[in-house]
């Protein structure tokens, strides 16, 4: 109890903020009468009274909080409060809407997946629909930053915690001197650029309402939608470039994002090793599918195929899970390369899934190196990025990420099958909630969702879907016997 009850105390406060959001679609519902407001105060009564009472315990428990109390905290923090945030869509839909399901639409939304298993979105009250969106905002950029810029000011530092939370191999660059102020200026920087995005959105031709919804879900990229057609439903060109740009920015690294912002210059893009492959890999693929599609006579004419190529290829490339059309229907290279693409394109540091394309520029550059010593055994090459030397343990970490990648995708695909699933159905699937994109392909297609598994099949795409949001070895280490030996 000595380790987890200073645990408690920091998560008793995070659940205690993470209260105070449901405040927001309480009062929209309050406002706009739409029905659903005894939902949220249920939601928020239970919330905040499960904070207060961790609290009353663990008040008195204060420390530093140490690397494995970081680990602890982020893993204890993701998985639980989508308990809670299901809370609304329990109350509102019973008993139309199981635990399984409500559970998993809400780790969806906080794991920025955009998977829904909720049809009908638009005769939904309009303050469900922005609560989901809501929880993909707030986990964009992750609740435990929020309350590293929040939680030192109650007497919790937050070091360990950004660390266990930050994506990407490099986790120990500092922005700033303190974790405060860089979880503060990373938060600055995300709500500056949902700013702009809710005024470009309402700009291209969204009221306000839909632009409010889709600027939450395309920065935090989980494309959920308050349209069951999503972006189809508004078949704007406009509408589908504003789009585009903000999935490619949501896309980069939102640290990248706050020095350009500090220095006053473009500068910090010029160097930063990710970006340059990030937008070639995504629009070169974006021009081959659509030459492809083109070819294979899918769209008549080529202004129509980029069209739809550069809207859905950035959609799940990026992880965000848009669909502006079922390019389920499209032929099968397109599809499965744009599933690939989800695997590794966004850049660390950013509000996407996936392996990261810093990992994956790394995996390259260790594969053409061994590929050198196989022909030149003494020759010494050292992996190099941003014009920097890798240490032996990032590469090792990268390397045992790599592996532990396939293993989990392969293993949780033949648990699908053996469910009786379809194979490609369960490989999308797989895919899909492992790198938090949403949509897959066939039953969990653009055109379908996930209410059509069994409550084990849903299971498995959550537990895939917490694995990819903390990056694997995050939730892995709090799993193993040896984390719990002193």
């Amino acid at each position: 109890m000595g380790r987890v009850l200073p645990v408690l105390r920091a998560f008793s406060l995070i659940l205690a903020m993470f209260a105070a959001t449901m405040l927001v679609p309480l009062a929209v519902s309050w406002l706009l009468g739409d029905g659903a407001h005894w939902a949220y105060d249920e939601a928020f009564l239970v919330t905040a009274a499960t904070a207060g009472l961790l609290w009353l315990v663990s008040h008195r428990h204060t420390r530093e909080l140490q690397i494995k109390d970081g680990f602890l905290l982020v893993v204890l923090t993701w998985t639980s409060l989508p308990a809670f945030a299901c809370l609304p869509l329990l109350v509102f839909f019973w008993p139309r809407l199981s635990f399984t399901d409500a559970y998993f639409e809400a780790v969806s939304g906080v794991t920025t997946t955009g998977a829904t298993v909720l049809s009908g979105l638009d005769g939904l009250p309009y303050s469900i629909n922005l609560w989901r969106a809501e929880l993909v905002w707030l986990g964009g950029m992750g609740l435990i930053v929020l309350a590293v810029a929040i939680l030192p000011l109650l007497g919790v530092g937050g070091r360990q915690m950004f660390k266990a939370e930050t994506p990407g191999p490099m986790k120990d660059s500092k922005l700033t001197p303190r974790m405060a102020h860089t979880a503060k200026g990373l938060w600055l920087i995300y709500g500056g650029i949902t700013l702009a995005c809710l005024l470009a959105m309402h700009w291209a031709g969204m009221d306000w309402g839909d632009a409010l919804i889709h600027t939450f879900t395309t920065m935090g990229l989980g494309g959920f939608s308050n349209h069951d057609a999503s972006f189809a439903y508004f078949g704007s060109v406009r509408i589908e470039l504003v789009t585009i740009l903000f999935m490619t920015l949501a896309g980069m690294n939102f640290a990248t994002h706050f020095l350009a912002w500090r220095g006053r210059g473009l500068a910090p893009y010029r160097y930063d090793p990710e970006i340059l492959w990030f937008l070639v890999v995504m629009y070169a693929s974006v021009l081959v599918i659509a030459g492809y599609l083109w070819q294979k006579g899918t769209y008549a004419d080529l202004p129509g195929a980029l069209r739809f190529a550069a809207f859905n290829v950035v959609s799940i490339a990026t992880t965000t899970g848009y669909a502006s059309t079922d390019y389920s229907l499209w032929p099968q290279f397109a599809p499965l390369w744009m599933l690939f693409l989800c695997s590794f394109a966004t850049c660390s540091g950013s509000t996407g899934g996936g392996i990261k394309m810093i990992r994956a520029h790394i995996l390259f550059k260790h594969v053409f190196r061994e590929i050198l010593r196989a022909t030149h055994p003494t020759a010494v090459r050292p992996i190099k990025v941003g014009g920097e030397t890798l240490p032996s343990d990032i590469i090792f970490a990268v390397l045992a990420f790599g592996f532990m990648y396939m293993v989990i995708v392969a293993t949780l695909t033949l648990l699908l099958s053996f469910t009786g699933m379809e194979s490609v159905t369960a490989f999308s699937a797989v895919v899909a909630s492992f790198n938090n994109t949403g949509p897959g392909l066939n039953e969990v297609g653009p055109a379908g969702n996930y209410a059509g598994l069994s409550d084990f099949q849903t299971w498995v795409c959550t537990f895939a879907m917490l694995l990819g949001r903390l990056e694997i070895f995050t939730l892995l280490v709090v799993l193993t016997p040896s984390f719990w030996t002193k």
